[in-house]
C-alpha cells in the first residue's frame, strides 16, 4: 500500500510532534506541513521570551524530525488564502489543523482601546521578531506600566520591560524593542493577578527568575500572602508561595526599577481622554463556589496612574474557514483529536491537535502528549480501514495547485538559508541570532537559495 499522506496546518510544537508520530508510524505517512510564515517552530521561535535560550533548544528535537525522510515544510503558504479546507480534503488522505491560539483574549472593560492599552501578545510578537508586528509602536516614555494577568506570559512581559540592556544584549530579542526597552522611562511595573498567591498560574522557575533582575527590585505586599500558608499540597503551588514569601521579606536595594506583584485584583476600566492614564481596580475576596475558588468584587476600589497597559488574560483560537469552530471554548469543535460536524459526527480524515484542539493550556512538552493522542486516533481509522490512500493525491498535485495560485512557497532550505544568516549576523556580537524581522527580508533571503540551485 502506498503510503498515507497527511497535511499538518502550523508549524509550532504540536505541528511538529504530530509529524514525528507520523513519520515514525509503521508503516511512515509523508507529511507536508503548511505554514503562512516563512519559518517555522511557531511560539518556539515568535512567543518564547528571548532571555530564556534553554527552551528554545527543543527546535533541535524539530529539527530531527524535519529530516525524515517524508517530511516537506511549505512555508509562506495561508489556508484561506493559497489553499482552502477544500483543497486540502481532496489532495491529502487526512489533515491535522495544529494552527494555535492566534489571538488574545479581551478583557470587556471601558477605556480597553484607549491608546497605551495593547495585548501581551502584540507586545510579546514585536519583541521577537514576528513580521505581521514590526510596524507597532510602543510608547515607553511612560514611568509607570500594569500588566494584568498571572501567567507565565504576564510575567514575560513585566520581565522584559525591567531587563537591563546589558541583560538584553546577549539574547535574540529585535534591534528595535533592545534599543526601545533600553532606552525607555518605565520605572514601576505592576502586575495584577485576580485570585489569590496560590492561585496564580505562572511557574515558579518564572517567578523565581525575578529575583534575579540586575536592575529591578521585586515587591510582593506581605498583607497579600496573609493566610496563604507554604504548606500547599500541590508542588508548583507551595514552591510559589514559598517563593512569594521570601520575596515579601525582601527590602528594595534602590534599583533604577521596581516590579511589584499584586493580587485580589481586577481592571474594572481604563481612563484617559486621548490615551491611557489611568487603571481603574477592584479588590476581590476569594469564595467557594461549586469546588474551586473564585474572585467575587468588594466594593473597595482604587485607581492606579499608569501610562501603559499589557492585558495578558489568556490566548484564543481564531475559526478557518469551513472548519467547524467551538466560539465558546475558541476551539476546533473535536473529540480527542477527531474533528466533529455541527451534528458531534466524526468529520471523516481532519484531525487537529495542541491549542487549537485543548485550549491555550500547558507548556511546549504538553503538545507533545496531544499531538500523540491525535496519531494515534489518525493511525487507529487507519487500521479500522476508514482511511486510506487514495491514488492521485501527491506532492506533484499539489505544488501544481500552488503554482497556478502563484503561491510564493518557501521549502525547508529556504528555512535554513534564513536561520544561517540570521545565526552568522549574531555571531560577531555574542548573540544567538539577529532576526530577519520583515516579510521582504525573509523572503529574500529563502529564495536567495532557490536562485543558487
Amino acid at each position: 500500500m502506498d503510503a498515507l499522506r497527511v497535511a499538518i496546518v502550523g508549524s509550532g510544537p504540536a505541528g511538529f510532534y504530530a509529524a514525528g508520530a507520523l513519520l515514525g508510524a509503521d508503516p511512515p505517512a509523508q507529511v507536508d506541513m503548511f505554514e503562512r510564515l516563512p519559518t517555522p517552530w511557531g511560539l518556539v521561535r515568535l512567543g518564547v521570551a528571548p532571555d530564556h535560550p534553554k527552551l528554545k533548544t527543543v527546535s533541535r528535537a524539530f529539527e530531527r524530525i524535519a529530516d525524515k525522510p517524508g517530511f516537506r515544510f511549505v512555508g509562506n503558504v495561508e489556508i484561506g488564502r493559497d489553499l482552502h479546507h477544500r483543497d486540502l480534503a481532496s489532495l491529502y488522505d487526512a489533515v491535522v489543523y495544529a494552527v494555535g491560539a492566534q489571538t488574545d483574549r479581551r478583557l470587556g472593560i471601558p477605556g480597553e482601546d484607549l491608546p497605551g492599552s495593547w495585548s501581551a501578545f502584540e507586545f510579546v510578537a514585536w519583541y521577537n521578531g514576528h513580521p505581521d508586528y514590526q510596524e507597532l509602536s510602543f510608547d515607553l516614555d511612560v514611568e509607570r506600566a500594569v500588566v494584568i494577568g498571572n501567567g507565565n506570559v504576564a510575567l514575560d512581559v513585566a520581565r522584559m520591560l525591567a531587563l537591563t540592556s546589558e541583560e538584553l544584549a546577549p539574547t535574540d530579542t529585535t534591534e528595535a524593542a533592545i534599543e526601545a526597552i533600553s532606552s525607555s522611562r518605565v520605572s514601576d511595573i505592576v502586575v495584577l493577578g485576580r485570585r489569590g498567591p496560590a492561585e496564580a498560574a505562572f511557574t515558579p522557575v518564572e517567578l523565581g527568575e525575578l529575583a534575579e533582575l540586575a536592575g529591578a527590585d521585586v515587591l510582593v505586599d506581605p498583607h497579600d500572602l496573609e493566610g496563604v500558608v507554604n504548606e500547599q499540597p500541590d508542588a508548583r503551588v507551595r514552591r510559589n508561595v514559598e517563593t512569594l514569601h521570601e520575596l515579601a521579606l525582601r527590602e528594595p536595594t534602590g534599583k533604577a526599577k521596581s516590579l511589584r506583584l499584586r493580587f485580589l485584583a481586577s481592571p474594572v476600566a481604563l481612563h484617559g481622554e486621548e490615551r491611557v492614564e489611568a487603571i481603574e481596580i477592584v479588590r476581590n475576596r476569594l469564595e467557594e463556589r461549586h469546588g474551586r475558588l473564585v474572585a467575587v468584587p468588594t466594593d473597595e476600589r482604587e485607581t492606579i496612574p499608569c501610562g501603559l497597559v499589557f492585558r495578558s488574560v489568556g490566548y484564543r483560537g481564531v475559526a478557518l474557514p469551513d472548519v467547524p469552530f467551538d466560539e465558546t471554548r475558541g476551539t476546533i469543535r473535536n473529540d480527542g483529536g477527531r474533528v466533529l460536524d455541527e451534528g458531534a459526527r466524526r468529520v471523516a480524515g481532519i484531525y487537529c491537535a495542541g491549542w487549537i484542539k485543548r485550549g491555550p493550556t500547558g507548556i511546549i512538552g504538553t503538545n507533545k502528549k496531544d499531538a500523540t493522542e491525535t496519531v494515534q486516533l489518525l493511525l487507529e481509522d487507519v487500521r479500522a480501514g476508514r482511511l486510506e490512500h487514495a491514488a492521485g493525491k501527491t506532492a506533484e498535485a499539489v505544488d501544481a495547485l500552488l503554482d497556478e495560485r502563484g503561491a510564493r512557497r518557501i521549502v525547508y532550505t529556504g528555512w535554513q538559508a534564513i536561520d544561517s544568516l540570521e545565526r552568522s549576523r549574531g555571531e560577531p556580537l555574542g548573540r544567538p541570532r539577529v532576526k530577519l524581522v520583515t516579510w521582504d527580508e525573509l523572503l529574500d533571503a529563502a529564495e536567495a537559495v532557490a536562485a543558487e540551485t
